[in-house]
């Protein structure tokens, strides 16, 4: 299964970014679907939200209430508002989407798409 992010870019502290993940390929199942990012100078990916089939979402301490994540399952997509946005924002988004193709478990990364938050 193959993701494809986009919606990135560079935006000043409060403004707004919507990012979205398409994912493709053949006779494929999708559970789980999400976002995570890693900040410049990090190792560890962190947990932004995800969200599972039939629509329930889990978030980070650290956006509730500014981050809204949100799937059209019949687009295979997954999406990320996010508002109020700040410098420690800052990070490269990944999405990940989780399920089964041909009866095999998958779990599936984006290529990453870069959000800059300036203050």
């Amino acid at each position: 299964v193959q993701l494809q992010a986009s919606g990135g870019g560079l935006v000043q502290a409060g403004e707004s970014l919507r990012l979205s993940c398409a994912a493709s390929g053949t006779i494929f199942v999708i559970n789980d679907m999400g976002w995570y990012r890693q900040a410049p100078g990090k190792q560890q990916r962190e947990l932004v939200a995800t969200i599972n089939s039939v629509g329930s979402r889990n978030y980070a301490d650290s956006v509730k209430g500014r981050f809204t994540i949100s799937r059209d399952n019949a687009k295979n997509t997954v999406y990320l508002q996010m508002n109020s946005l700040n410098p420690e924002d800052t990070a490269v988004y990944y999405c990940n989407a989780r399920g089964v193709r041909q009866f095999v478990p998958y779990d599936s990364w984006g290529q990453g798409t870069l959000v800059t938050v300036s203050s």
